[in-house]
C-alpha cells in the first residue's frame, strides 16, 4: 500500500518508492539518502506531527512534515 511519509504512524517501516517535490527540496532528500529503495523506520513524532525522527540507513534523520509530504513510500508489516 502505498502512502506518503508524513502519514506513517510511529514505528510504522516502509521502503521509498519515489521522491517528489520542488529541486531544493528534493536535492536536500536526496543529499540525506531519502532515495528510492532505501528502508524507513518512523521513530517519532512531535505532539503536533511536525518535525518527525525517522531512521534510514542505520542513523537517525529529523524532517518536518512538508519535506516528509514528498516522499511516497510502500508500507510494510
Amino acid at each position: 500500500m502505498e502512502k506518503m511519509l508524513s502519514e506513517f504512524s510511529v514505528g510504522e517501516k516502509g521502503i521509498v518508492k519515489t521522491v517528489s517535490g520542488e529541486g531544493k527540496i528534493r536535492r536536500r532528500l536526496f543529499d540525506m539518502g531519502v532515495t528510492p529503495g532505501a528502508e524507513i523506520l518512523l521513530r517519532k513524532k512531535a505532539p503536533l506531527g511536525d518535525p518527525i525522527e525517522i531512521t534510514i540507513r542505520g542513523y537517525e534523520l529529523t524532517l518536518r512534515k512538508t519535506e516528509a509530504a514528498c516522499v511516497v513510500m510502500e508500507a510494510r508489516a
